[in-house]
C-alpha cells in the first residue's frame, strides 16, 4: 500500500504526561460548551505535538471517533432511541449529503500540498470561531421553507459539513446541531443525539477514504501517544460536561473564540516556508 507523503509518519515532541494532559484540557474546553473539543485539538496537534498537517488531521479523526463512541451511550441515557427513532428521516437526509462529503473532503486534504492544508486549517479554524459566537449568543429558529426545498438544502449542507468534518479531523457537531434545529425544528437536547448519528457513519467514510493511502501509518507509528491522548480526551470531555455551565457564557465563548483564532494565526504560519 502506499503511503501518501504528506502522512509520513516524522518525530513528535510528546511525552505520555504531556499528551495525557493536553488531550484533557481539550476534553474540558470541548464539553463545557457541550461538544467533543476536536476542534481545539486540531492546532494544539500540529503547533505543541509538532503533528505536520494531514498527520494531525488523522490523529485528530481518530480521536474524535473514540469521544463519539464514548458519547453515545450517555446521550442515550439522555434521549433514549424511542425519542430519535421519530427522527430517522433527518439522519438519513443529512447523510445523503455528508458521506458524500467526507469521501471529497479527505480525498481533497490527502492530495493538497502541505502548505495549502496547513492555510485551510487556518481558515476553518476561524469558521468554527465564527460558528461557536453564533450557535451560543443567536436563538435558533426553523427555516420556513418547502419540503422538497429543506431535502435539498440538507443534503448541501450535509455535503458541506462531511467535507470540513474530514479536513478538519472532527465530529462536525458545532456545525451539524445548528443546521439540524433550523432546518428540521428539532430542540437543541435532540439535535445533539442526531448529529451524533450523524457523526458516526461521516467519520467512518473519511477514515475509509484515509487508509486507502497508507494514512494509517501515523496511528501505528504513534500508536502508544495517540492511546493517551484518547485517554485524556475521554476523561477531559466528562469533566468538562459536569463543568458545564460553570463559567458563564458570556466569558467562556468570548475566551473560547479568541483560542481558536489565535490557533488559526499559528497554523497559519506552518504553511510559511522556513529559511535557514
Amino acid at each position: 500500500m502506499t503511503v501518501s507523503p504528506a502522512a509520513r509518519p516524522r518525530p513528535v515532541r510528546t511525552s505520555p504526561l504531556l499528551a495525557f494532559a493536553g488531550g484533557a484540557a481539550v476534553g474540558v474546553l470541548g464539553g463545557m460548551i457541550g461538544l467533543g473539543g476536536a476542534e481545539f485539538r486540531l492546532p494544539l496537534l500540529i503547533t505543541l505535538f509538532g503533528f505536520a498537517a494531514l498527520q494531525a488531521v488523522i490523529v485528530n479523526k481518530a480521536l474524535s471517533l473514540v469521544v463519539v463512541v464514548t458519547a453515545l451511550p450517555v446521550r442515550l441515557v439522555a434521549v433514549p432511541w424511542s425519542a430519535l427513532t421519530p427522527h430517522w428521516s433527518v439522519v438519513v437526509n443529512l447523510l445523503a449529503g455528508s458521506l458524500i462529503g467526507a469521501w471529497a473532503g479527505a480525498t481533497w486534504a490527502i492530495r493538497m500540498r502541505s502548505g495549502t492544508l496547513y492555510r485551510v486549517l487556518a481558515a476553518l479554524l476561524v469558521l468554527v470561531a465564527v460558528a461557536l459566537i453564533a450557535n451560543h449568543t443567536a436563538t435558533p429558529r426553523q427555516l420556513s421553507a418547502a419540503p422538497a426545498a429543506v431535502v435539498a438544502i440538507g443534503v448541501v449542507a450535509g455535503f458541506g459539513i462531511g467535507v470540513v468534518a474530514a479536513i478538519m479531523g472532527v465530529a462536525g457537531g458545532e456545525l451539524l446541531i445548528p443546521t439540524i434545529v433550523l432546518l428540521f425544528g428539532t430542540d437543541i437536547k435532540t439535535a445533539g443525539s442526531l448529529s451524533l448519528a450523524v457523526s458516526l457513519p461521516t467519520m467512518l467514510v473519511a477514515f475509509a477514504r484515509y487508509s486507502r493511502d497508507g494514512s494509517f501509518t501515523v496511528l501505528r507509528h504513534h500508536a502508544h501517544v495517540v492511546a493517551v491522548l484518547a485517554a485524556g480526551s475521554v476523561t477531559g470531555t466528562i469533566a468538562g460536561g459536569l463543568l458545564l455551565g460553570a463559567i458563564p457564557d458570556t466569558v467562556l465563548l468570548p475566551l473560547l473564540a479568541g483560542l481558536l483564532l489565535l490557533s488559526s494565526i499559528k497554523v497559519w504560519r506552518h504553511a510559511i516556508p522556513r529559511h535557514r
